[in-house]
């Protein structure tokens, strides 16, 4: 076993078409996690506790969906360009319909892409 095997991974210098899709990727998951807190907040406000939302407020479902499908756009081509698997490029996918997990898996992709290593 070589020395560079024996020690942690580090971040590696990425390919630009990579780095360039890996950042991509992370802004639209922050995004469709943050739209996803608002819907889920939205949800909540509208249904178990019967409040009257402003007429603004409908908006809300429209561009989290639009979001999130863009979002499915830029980590397949992620997926894409970095060899992912499919099974977990499912789960990453799938990250952006439950609240909080696209800040988790967002986090753990760009350390894993970073180190060069592939999901």
């Amino acid at each position: 076993m070589s020395t560079s095997e024996s020690q942690p991974t580090a971040d590696v210098e990425l390919p630009p078409r990579i780095a360039s899709a890996l950042k991509r990727y992370r802004v639209l998951a922050i995004t469709t996690g943050l739209w996803l807190l608002l819907l889920t907040v939205e949800m909540i406000a509208k249904y178990p506790l019967d409040m009257d939302l402003p007429e603004a407020a409908r908006i809300i479902p429209i561009v989290h969906g639009w979001v999130y499908f863009i979002f499915l756009i830029m980590t397949l081509d992620l997926a894409v360009k970095a060899r992912w698997r499919p099974i977990p490029t499912l789960g990453v996918l799938l990250a952006g319909t439950v609240p909080f997990l696209s800040f988790v898996v967002e986090h753990r992709v760009t350390a894993k892409v970073r180190a060069g290593q592939r999901l």
